[in-house]
């Protein structure tokens, strides 16, 4: 459990919504990291730039990038 509650979608304007949605499509729920960051809006901008652009990277294959990703969060911890 994080320190301080997410921003809720009931409160979260419209392009925080939009991304919301499509991150519970491909996630199955909105990750709480996400709902924390939508607070400050420049930082919820960047990450969610960097996450749309780290998607579209086709240099190395997807299961490569997915197994980076899987053993970058087992390296520190992390639940996602």
């Amino acid at each position: 459990m994080a320190r301080i509650e997410g921003v809720p979608l009931k409160r979260a304007g419209f392009l925080t919504r939009l991304i919301y949605r499509f991150a519970e499509r491909k996630v199955g729920k909105i990750p709480e990291p996400m709902m924390i960051m939508a607070h400050n809006p420049r930082i919820f901008d960047a990450v969610v730039g960097f996450e749309f652009f780290l998607d579209r990277a086709r240099r190395v294959p997807k299961s490569i990038k997915t197994l980076g990703c899987l053993q970058a969060a087992m390296s520190i911890g992390c639940v996602f």
